[in-house]
């Protein structure tokens, strides 16, 4: 594995083409969800939520195949690439046919990932999920969680077989869906028979609803209880933690583990707002993801991060630390401490990013100011060039295969639709 990013090393450096960041890590990713971006906006139920956005999701994930997975996943990541992402942690969980029953070959929806990463460019932290239970009260999943579900000893057997293929790019990791959908004997039993520096990922107290199913059958609020009966550390990755009382906030910090903050697709299901204020004055770990890619844009994700807590609070400029009184920079450099960890080391110094040194935002830009005009300075997109491991994937601000793959994309929305 790489190397820790050096903290102290200058966000932005200048060189003749412009201003050179390093690569943006994705942690958090449901690939086929990028099919559905905008087809969730009208309303079915005068209480509309989560749990009825769910249902739609639910339909759509019902329609793919290894094919149309891997064509909407090269849509996707050439998106990220050109938007400046240049890891992502894919929190895989649609693994089965349509009717629930494995393919010939068990890892077909996995590869299918690893195929459209490997042809886009992008590294890949591939986090195939156990998923067993439809609730809290361990109820059997329902006819549309079929495709999601395996045992521990298939799903540890998932996770070997994925693992013999990993190399420069490509990462295999562990990622418990939630508590509601892992029981506690059976996350104890994958945790056991995982490598110990394995990453770990989980969606955790997304909702309130959860949280109060939680306390009411384990007698715990959700991060509560995962911080008592596992060995939370560095190499957790808690996926939203929403609903935080402070202690939980602490326990986290305190732990070392990683929270991925998804701020347009937390706004668009209406989740809530993470606590980040008290989470950075508790020296808390975060970073970013684009879940159900409403918006594939970093810019936005940690501009979202930052308005939230402004429109909470009413004041401005909250994501800061004493020493580092630039937001942007703030964020950003949290982004790329976090980095390591919650890939599983799938991120390196030659990953990077190469601004648009032409753009009239940037115009009198300084080593000081350039992260702060980055992220908070409108929506054009101002990267022009992404390296990856060393390979220039997008040049004058397009993938190097966007034509071929939009094509593909197109045509398989048409079926899917």
């Amino acid at each position: 594995m790489h190397a820790a990013p050096d903290p102290q090393r200058p966000l932005a450096t200048p060189t003749d083409a412009g201003w050179r960041l390093p690569g943006i890590p994705n942690l958090h990713s449901h690939a086929f969800q990028r099919a559905m971006a905008g087809m969730a906006e009208r309303q079915t139920d005068p209480e509309d939520s989560f749990w009825t956005w769910r249902e739609t999701m639910y339909r759509m994930a019902a329609r793919f195949s290894p094919d149309t997975l891997q064509t909407v996943a090269a849509q996707l990541y050439a998106e990220m690439l050109e938007a400046g992402y240049t890891t992502v942690c894919e929190f895989h969980y649609l693994h089965h046919d349509a009717d629930g029953k494995p393919y010939d070959d068990p890892a077909a929806m996995s590869r299918a990932r690893v195929a459209a990463a490997r042809e886009t460019g992008i590294r890949l932290t591939l986090l195939p999920v156990l998923y067993m239970s439809g609730g809290f009260d361990g109820r059997a999943l329902g006819e549309r969680q079929r495709r999601f579900g395996h045992g521990v000893d298939a799903y540890l057997r998932l996770v070997e077989t994925l693992g013999s293929g990993q190399d420069e790019t490509f990462r295999v990791g562990c990622a418990l869906h939630s508590l509601r959908a892992v029981p506690a004997d059976a996350m104890q039993a994958v945790l056991s028979g995982l490598p110990r520096d394995m990453p770990v990922h989980i969606h955790i107290a997304e909702q309130v609803g959860e949280v109060q199913d939680c306390v009411a059958l384990r007698g715990a609020r959700p991060v509560e209880w995962l911080l008592d009966n596992a060995r939370v550390d560095a190499r957790w990755t808690l996926v939203h933690a929403t609903h935080l009382e402070q202690a939980e906030v602490k326990g986290i910090a305190r732990s070392g583990a990683t929270v991925a903050i998804c701020p347009t697709t937390e706004a668009n299901l209406g989740d809530g707002l993470f606590p980040l204020r008290s989470f950075l004055a508790a020296d808390g770990v975060f970073g970013i993801g684009s879940d159900s890619h409403i918006s594939v844009s970093p810019v936005e994700e940690l501009r979202w991060l930052e308005y939230g807590q402004r429109l909470v609070t009413r004041h401005r400029n909250i994501a800061v630390r004493p020493g580092s009184p630039s937001v942007g920079e703030t964020l950003l450099r949290g982004v790329m401490a976090s980095a390591h960890n919650a890939t599983g080391g799938n991120v390196a110094d030659d990953d990077w990013l190469l601004l648009d040194d032409d753009a009239p935002q940037l115009t009198g830009a300084t080593a000081g100011d350039v992260v702060d005009r980055w992220i908070f300075s409108g929506n054009r997109n101002l990267v022009r060039e992404t390296h990856v491991a060393g390979q220039r994937v997008v040049a004058e601000g397009r993938h190097r295969d966007r034509d071929g793959i939009a094509a593909r994309y197109r045509q398989a929305i048409a079926r899917l639709l």
